[in-house]
């Protein structure tokens, strides 16, 4: 049985650091205890984390949520990477009682999303900082209570964590189901039932709504930004811009949209 926790999240939390953590490359086993603050991670990979003297399989798409004083092991299976935020929380209101661990299902994706903009809007306890942050924290307290004990379609789950981490780079549906550990069909079913689309047409949102925040919220030239979303080819990259989000990409950044 997961074992849950309170989480206060009346108040912003108080917001030490958000990052990101590579692990698994000179060591295949941490151990870590912070004495006063919470570890909120969303995880990109395969590793079994011991809470307690309880092992939970981790993988693409979980996140968890450790008070502060509890030990964690971790037992990773080679180069692992997570997006992380250490906080503190001030006891008011009613707490939420969260799972430990759990399977955020295809709400990984927004949860690295919220993540990533914490991570680039640092160094620095800013609001929009923690307003990310509390918001990603809301969010894993809403999630849906099968979600605690595991997605009836996990293979979407891991596929998305997939496409999150390699969206630098091209990716095909055959690799996809690989990772997820079913066939090419099958995925296309389930991800359709999921998410209500193609995983074509979601890796594409996922690209162009990528750029659009790099476009918009980041300083790095058209061609990098085009790099960062896998699409090398700049005339290609301005007719996606023009046709996913109604403008070239230097009307996106100025905000100048028109066709």
């Amino acid at each position: 049985m997961v074992e849950r926790v309170p989480l206060y999240l009346e108040e912003p939390p108080d917001l030490i650091n958000p990052g990101v953590g590579v692990h698994g490359v000179q060591s295949l086993r941490d151990v870590f205890r912070l004495p006063d603050l919470w570890q909120f991670h969303v995880y990109g990979y395969h590793a079994d984390l011991t809470i307690n003297g309880h092992v939970y399989p981790v993988r693409p798409g979980s996140v968890s949520l450790v008070p502060p004083g509890v030990q964690v092991a971790f037992d990773y299976r080679g180069r692992s990477e997570h997006l992380f935020a250490h906080f503190r929380t001030a006891l008011a209101g009613d707490p939420v009682m969260v799972p430990v661990v759990q399977d955020a299902g295809v709400a990984s994706t927004v949860l690295s999303d919220l993540l990533r903009e914490a991570i680039r809007a640092s160094p620095g306890g800013s609001r929009r900082v923690v307003a990310e942050v509390w918001a990603a924290l809301w969010r894993v307290a809403q999630l849906p209570e099968q979600s605690t004990h595991g997605s009836s379609h996990a293979a979407v789950a891991t596929a998305v964590a997939h496409i999150e981490a390699n969206l630098a780079r091209p990716l095909a549906v055959p690799e996809l189901a690989r990772v997820a550990g079913i066939s090419h069909n099958h995925l296309t079913r389930l991800f359709r039932a999921e998410t209500g689309m193609t995983v074509v047409a979601y890796l594409r949102g996922r690209r162009m709504a990528r750029a659009r925040h790099l476009l918009t919220s980041s300083t790095l030239s058209i061609p990098a930004v085009a790099a960062s979303v896998g699409i090398n080819d700049l005339q290609a990259f301005n007719k996606a811009c023009r046709r996913e989000l109604g403008g070239s990409p230097r009307a996106v950044r100025t905000g100048k949209y028109g066709r």
